[in-house]
């Protein structure tokens, strides 16, 4: 309250922090390392002392050793606080109230200043201080502080008792080792502070984000006592109102930020991503980390390929062409050739250029509200794009065919919906025939994402596919988004329709973020590609990328993930159409798989779409720690496309958080 209203949390804070700066130099030192050589350590939550979460040792860092004592730092948030201890109401405790002296077990620590023990205990539980003292310090009449010394050895306190007076100097305890500290590195935590709030036994090292500010009054800097020079701090992060205007001086605007309050995210691991402070968020639409972000075995199998070779595929390596093989076996068996590429958009436009030599045409046909990638030619085949803002519109070799969508389209009122479509794209390539302007390919994503997660008609791609072949055109897969197993009822979106392409084009997740994309095609398709002009790509297909994708392939298989998705899919959707039967706002609930849609209307007649309710949640959504975000035509579709490993407890966080949001906000059906 008191720092709500402008005022320091504990009065006498002020008066304190006078009188140690006044006073600073003249302390004792805590320890003797603290006379020589200081090296930082950054334990914070991307530190490079600091183990990711999940990692395998308790405290999360990895403690090397070097010249000098090793120090962590104060107000520094960290990820390693997973114990039980350090929830609370505001949230996770993450932010460090005091500064962390490394030193070898057994280590002598003094006391700065006279004082009498006013705690000494053991606090044994895992994670925990260990052996801790708290001396009660009052160098003038009417100022009073105190300072904690955690992570003890047990001897320390066997002869301390509340009470005790020690001198300015005076040994008075000595480091613990792992096994009694509470299962940390040897090392002192050492905090000041202004009033102990009635503890008797323990004190909070840790605060949370949302209480950060008052707990440093509480606590504040202990480097008033210990002295170090502030030349041999390192510099502090960048904030992120430094980073949005760098970016905003530096890049261009079109490169658009998340989320009305950007974050500044800075580590993930499996489904959730770290902020700066510590906090976690539950992604729920970052699908280029496939299998997971920061997936050991991935970024294993990259750190150990790129430790010992990475070139172009003019050399001889066995990665390039095992990967070729494994990746050959997931797909039908006319699709027998691979070109690698560094990305989707690269994959897509090698594919318009093979469909165009293999039918000697120029022309495309494409679904209205699609997006097939951000190179020229790509966006000239987007919809999405171009008739979007700042497009030009579509221009003449792109035919575009509406969307078959069955909450919106045109025949959703009609049960053979499906043969309806086809007759209709059937007639516009007779059309296109009759036009002298065949098309080269029809290229379409077996569930449209930019469409708005669009679960088209059954058997729709498949009739689609035939058809282009009837008229001399090939048919090209767009995998990028839907590949992989995210289907769950099946490993490539297409075959969700029981459509087998002559091109199929992928990227994003197979590398789980590594730069990796591929084309497969025919041999027939392929051949047609020899013209006596090499392709030849300086990344695609090198020996770090192909390690990244066979991982991700093992992975999909050793942890079952297509079946996870399934499974899990299957689950959420579930949820979000309890929740629809009761938020008529909530029109529709669609996707396969981990690849799912939620379709917001104003009225479930007229279907007007309810695209700053969709915004809304999605930044409320982002208060709560899920991130979504919203996509379709008409801004008003909330995608769902997790990482792999999203699990069923995810999906049930979820839907209780849009509960919540829904009902505190939006009406019910009675």
């Amino acid at each position: 309250m008191r720092k709500a209203c402008g005022l320091p949390a504990i009065p006498e804070s002020p008066a304190l922090l006078a009188w140690l700066k006044k006073n600073q130099g003249d302390f004792a030192p805590v320890m003797e390392g603290l006379a020589g050589k200081i090296r930082f350590l950054d334990l914070s939550v991307d530190g490079k002392d600091a183990r990711p979460p999940g990692g395998n040792n308790g405290s999360g860092w990895e403690i090397l050793p070097g010249d000098g004592m090793a120090v962590g730092r104060y107000n520094e948030a960290r990820l390693c606080y997973a114990t039980p201890q350090f929830a609370s109401v505001s949230g996770p405790r993450t932010v460090h109230l005091g500064m962390d002296l490394f030193d070898q077990a057994g280590t002598p620590v003094s006391a700065p200043l006279d004082g009498r023990v006013s705690i000494a205990v053991d606090n044994a539980s895992p994670g925990d201080y260990g052996p801790t003292v708290v001396l009660t310090h009052e160098p003038q009449d009417g100022l009073l502080f105190h300072t904690l010394y955690g992570h003890l050895s047990r001897e320390s306190i066997s002869r301390l008792r509340p009470g005790t007076r020690v001198t300015r100097g005076e040994t008075f305890a000595r480091l613990g080792a792992e096994h009694e500290n509470g299962g940390w590195p040897p090392h002192l935590h050492f905090q000041v502070i202004t009033a102990l709030l009635g503890n008797q036994d323990n004190f909070p090292g840790v605060a949370s984000t949302a209480e950060r500010e008052v707990w440093l009054d509480i606590c504040p800097d202990p480097n008033t006592i210990l002295n170090i020079p502030a030349a041999a701090f390192p510099p502090d992060p960048m904030p992120a109102s430094e980073i949005i205007s760098a970016r905003k001086r530096l890049l261009n605007p079109a490169l658009s930020l998340s989320y009305r309050e950007p974050l500044t995210l800075v580590r993930g691991f499996m489904q959730f991503m770290y902020d700066r402070d510590g906090r976690r968020f539950l992604d729920a639409v970052n699908n280029v980390p496939h299998v997971g972000h920061c997936h050991p075995r991935v970024v294993e199998a990259i750190s150990s390929q790129a430790s010992r070779l990475n070139t172009n595929t003019r050399y001889l390596h066995p990665l390039l062409v095992t990967y070729a093989q494994r990746l050959l076996a997931t797909l039908p068996q006319t699709l027998e050739v691979c070109f690698f590429t560094n990305s989707g958009s690269e994959a897509n436009d090698l594919a318009l250029r093979l469909a165009r030599l293999a039918t000697e045409r120029n022309d495309m046909v494409v679904l209205d509200a699609a997006y097939h990638g951000n190179l020229g030619g790509l966006i000239n085949i987007s919809p999405y794009k171009f008739n979007g803002a700042g497009g030009q519109g579509k221009p003449a070799h792109t035919h575009v065919f509406p969307l078959p969508d069955p909450y919106r389209g045109e025949f959703r009122h009609h049960s053979d919906r499906t043969e309806r479509y086809a007759e209709k794209f059937t007639a516009m390539l007779h059309q296109l025939t009759r036009a002298a302007t065949p098309a080269a390919a029809f290229i379409a994503e077996a569930v449209p994402g930019c469409g708005g997660q669009v679960v088209m008609p059954d058997g729709f791609l498949s009739h689609a596919f035939a058809a282009i072949r009837r008229h001399g055109g090939v048919a090209i897969a767009d995998e990028v988004q839907v590949g992989f197993g995210r289907m769950g009822d099946a490993f490539w979106g297409f075959q969700t329709q029981d459509a087998t392409p002559d091109i199929v084009t992928m990227g994003k997740p197979m590398g789980n973020g590594h730069p990796l994309g591929a084309v497969v095609t025919t041999r027939a398709v392929a051949d047609a590609f020899l013209t006596g002009m090499e392709y030849f790509n300086t990344y695609g297909g090198n020996p770090v990328s192909c390690a990244a994708g066979l991982a991700v392939l093992d992975v999909i298989r050793d942890e079952n993930l297509q079946a996870h998705a399934r499974r899990v899919g299957k689950h959420l959707k579930a949820g979000l159409r309890a929740l629809q039967h009761r938020y008529p706002l909530l029109g529709d609930v669609r996707g396969h798989g981990l690849f799912l849609g939620i379709e917001l209307v104003r009225d479930t007649d007229s279907l007007e779409p309810a695209d700053l309710e969709a915004h809304y949640i999605v930044e409320r959504m982002r208060d709560k720690g899920i991130l979504l975000s919203v996509d379709g035509p008409l801004h008003n579709v909330i995608k769902i496309k997790p990482p792999m490993c999203f699990n069923e407890n995810d999906a049930e966080q979820l839907v209780e958080t849009l509960d919540t949001i829904m009902g505190e906000t939006f009406l019910q059906v009675k």
